[in-house]
C-alpha cells in the first residue's frame, strides 16, 4: 500500500461499496472499505488513510455521530458525507460536523473524486 494513500470508505450498501472501490482504484487510490461504523471504530490504523467516505445512515447509526466519536478519539482526517436521505436538518449537522463534502446520492464520480483530490497531498519523498 502506498504511504498514505488510502481513502477510508464507510457505507452499509454492498453494491455502493463496490462501486467506490472500482472508482477509487481507477484514480489511482487504495480503498479500505468498512461495512458498519463498528468495523472502522475498530480499525486499528488510520495513519496510512488521508479521508473517510462516510455514509450518514449506517443501518441505525448515524454518520454524523461516528464522526464526532472518532474525532474525540483524535481521528480527524477529512470526511466526505455521502446521503441518500437528504433533508436540511441533516445537511446542517453534517456541515456543522466540519465535512470537506456532502453528496447525495446518486452523485457524480466527478464531484466525489474532485472532493478527494482536495484533500490529498501526495506524501513527500
Amino acid at each position: 500500500m502506498s504511504p498514505r494513500n488510502s481513502v477510508f470508505v464507510v457505507d452499509d450498501d454492498a453494491f455502493m461499496r463496490k462501486a467506490l472501490e472500482r472508482l477509487l482504484r481507477e484514480h489511482g487510490f487504495y480503498p479500505v472499505l468498512f461495512d458498519r461504523a463498528e468495523a472502522l471504530q475498530a480499525h486499528k490504523d488510520f495513519s496510512q488513510g488521508f479521508c473517510i467516505i462516510l455514509d450518514i445512515d449506517l443501518n441505525g447509526v448515524s454518520g454524523v455521530a461516528l464522526r464526532r466519536t472518532l474525532a474525540k478519539s483524535g481521528i480527524t482526517l477529512p470526511i466526505i458525507y455521502i446521503t441518500g436521505n437528504d433533508d436540511d436538518a441533516t445537511r446542517a449537522a453534517a456541515m456543522a460536523s466540519g465535512c470537506t463534502a456532502y453528496l447525495n446520492k446518486p452523485f457524480s464520480a466527478k464531484s466525489l473524486v474532485e472532493s478527494i483530490k482536495s484533500v490529498y497531498r501526495p506524501p513527500s519523498l
